[in-house]
């Protein structure tokens, strides 16, 4: 390291961004990845780190293990704390209240020469906002909104920019009182994009899926939570699409649907652009990652049998920006999956969803990162 007048001077001057995700699920981390990729080929340092691992005592194992339990056998109490979150104004201060003892852990784990954190993750949000609010981060910290729907816990004092997947999501930000709020596109990996007929094809050959017919792809996260085996059977009843189902790392739901005969069953898959391909319509309950892949896709979403809190929030919240088609019953199911692949409606929400990668939110979070001056953000800073 060599030194000048102002001061010592890094050998390389590329500048240094932190992403902080959650290993809760695959989504936070694929989004991480790919956010990650795309700021280093625009030449920054990126480091990523798992909020998980800054608390103390395992307890961010802790806190993964009990939302995942929530979700696959108490959904109700999830469902229940989440309404609770979004509606008791006091649910961020006392979020952050809590967190208070892990907040010089957490500034402890940055790098001393980092030039902007960003948060893809709530818990990371409210860790971070309070080290930025109260002059112990000197550099600007960006949340880069991961779900549609965006609930309190999101939005945390001194975080400076947010960053969201479309203009419904921006107005529920600013009304839970985020300032510098801004639409940026989402991300996924490059390679989910249209296919053609002939790849189509070799996709279905590759997963040993029929080569005719209308399959629908039905995803239910890495956890492969909700009432899938349900769904899969709704599916099948309907005539109208195969189910293919991916259960993730849920082994005991790929035993189930399997020795049912269910449609296609496939467990965890690598290669989801792949698979996709495949497919005429995907079916999804939590508004996740694969739900952006599948609209990259160009392939028409549909939300059924949402999850409890941020699935059917984030459901409702697609719906009403276009890009999918919130189906409310069995009854609506069978021509729902007809519309999906010839209809007008569909076309409309297909349109709506590849519309969100036309901007790389990686430019956005760069210009910050690189200096850009942004607006005082999160309307309730007087709170600690």
């Amino acid at each position: 390291m060599s030194t000048t007048e102002s001061g010592p001077v890094r050998a390389d001057m590329r500048r240094r961004v932190v992403v902080i995700s959650a290993s809760v699920g695959a989504g936070h981390d694929g989004t991480t990845r790919e956010l990650a990729a795309r700021l280093r080929d625009r030449g920054f340092q990126v480091d990523c780190m798992d909020v998980t691992d800054v608390f103390p005592w395992r307890l961010g194992r802790l806190l993964r293990g009990t939302y995942h339990g929530m979700l696959l056998r108490l959904p109700w109490i999830y469902d229940g704390l989440f309404a609770i979150a979004c509606r008791f104004r006091g649910a961020g201060p006392i979020t952050r209240a809590l967190l208070r003892p892990v907040r010089s852990r957490m500034r402890r784990a940055l790098p001393a020469d980092a030039d902007a954190v960003v948060s893809t993750y709530p818990i990371a949000s409210q860790l971070l906002g309070p080290l930025r609010r109260d002059g112990h981060l000197a550099v600007p910290v960006i949340t880069y909104l991961t779900d549609f729907a965006v609930h309190p816990i999101w939005l945390s004092p001194g975080v400076d920019v947010h960053f969201a997947a479309h203009e419904t999501s921006r107005v529920q930000a600013l009304a839970y009182g985020a300032s510098d709020v801004r639409v940026a596109g989402r991300l996924v990996s490059p390679r989910c994009r249209p296919a053609s007929a002939a790849a189509k094809r070799r996709a279905r050959q590759r997963f040993g899926l029929p080569p005719d017919g209308r399959l629908a792809l039905l995803v239910a996260g890495a956890w492969g939570v909700g009432e899938v085996a349900a769904t899969a059977a709704e599916i099948a009843a309907t005539g109208a699409a195969i189910p293919v189902t991916v259960c993730g790392h849920n082994t005991a739901l790929r035993r189930r649907l399997t020795r049912a005969g269910i449609g296609h069953v496939l467990g965890w898959v690598d290669d989801m652009p792949e698979l996709l391909r495949a497919a005429d319509v995907l079916v999804e309950n939590g508004g996740g990652l694969t739900a952006l892949e599948a609209m990259a896709c160009g392939l028409p979403v549909l939300t059924y049998r949402p999850l409890p809190g941020h699935g059917r929030a984030s459901a409702v919240t697609m719906a009403e920006a276009g890009v999918t088609t919130l189906v409310s019953g069995p009854d609506e199911l069978g021509r729902a999956l007809t519309e999906a692949v010839g209809g007008e409606g569909s076309r409309r929400s297909r349109d709506a969803g590849m519309a969100l990668f036309a901007a790389d939110p990686a430019a956005g979070i760069a210009d910050v990162a690189a200096g850009e001056r942004p607006m005082l953000a999160c309307g309730d800073a007087g709170h600690r």
